[in-house]
């Protein structure tokens, strides 16, 4: 990745048209061919980028924009629809390439997989004298994510979401009318267990009769120990 810092202008030419200023700005050169064009503000969002596969060209600048003080162009285009992204560099503060290697991707803690082995160790949070039977219970529509019992025997399917929304409780809904007619487990109640849940996907769970449960993952983890707080 090559990375520098340069006071700039931009201006992309192609489905539509931009300009940015002179101002002192980031400008990154990934190995992936992107260039991405960088304030110092916007969170991770460049101003101004182009997306691979294309090239970048470094050339002089013409005598009218030498005399504006342009020291380089760079004219970055895209190799299938010949969109140009062109930066006009007037002074270049910092230069530096740094090789990266492979990078692993990202790792999610508490994903949808995590919160279902923890509620799988954890089935108490359910209620007393809930039992676990087994996770993704397949049925002919997918996997239920964790299917257990009540104290009275009956079965439970729990679908588990980070942030539980209309669409999860669809989902579950489907599950539940499905194995509703088995007659090996009917009847089936069900928990919409999430970390948040919004209010018009617990309106409507409620209307259908689905339980909403709240999960604390840090609580689950161990990490945050609720007993002993004052507050």
């Amino acid at each position: 990745m090559r990375l520098v810092i340069a006071k700039c202008s931009v201006d992309y030419a192609g489905r539509l048209s931009a300009h940015l200023p002179l101002a002192i700005r980031l400008l990154m050169i990934k190995s992936d061919g992107s260039v991405l064009v960088h304030s110092d503000g916007g969170s991770y969002k460049p101003l101004n980028w182009m997306s691979p596969p294309c090239s970048v060209t470094i050339s002089e600048p013409g005598s009218d924009q030498a005399d504006a003080g342009i020291t380089a162009l760079w004219t970055v285009t895209h190799a299938k629809t010949a969109d140009q992204l062109v930066v006009s560099v007037y002074e270049v503060q910092h230069d530096s390439a740094h090789e990266l290697g492979i990078d692993p991707g990202l790792i999610k803690d508490g994903a949808e997989s995590h919160l279902q082995k923890l509620l799988a160790e954890h089935i108490h949070l359910l209620g007393d004298g809930f039992t676990f039977v087994r996770r993704e219970y397949m049925t002919a529509i997918g996997p239920v994510d964790i299917l257990a019992q009540d104290a009275s025997g009956r079965s439970v399917a729990v679908e588990l979401k980070r942030n539980g929304d209309i669409d999860g409780v669809e989902q579950l809904t489907r599950y539940l009318e499905l194995m509703n007619r088995d007659p090996h487990l009917a009847p089936v109640s069900g928990v919409f267990a999430a970390q948040t849940i919004k209010p018009q996907a617990r309106k409507l769970a409620e209307d259908r009769g689905i339980r909403c449960l709240l999960l604390d993952y840090d609580a689950m983890r161990g990490l945050d120990d609720t007993a002993s707080k004052l507050f």
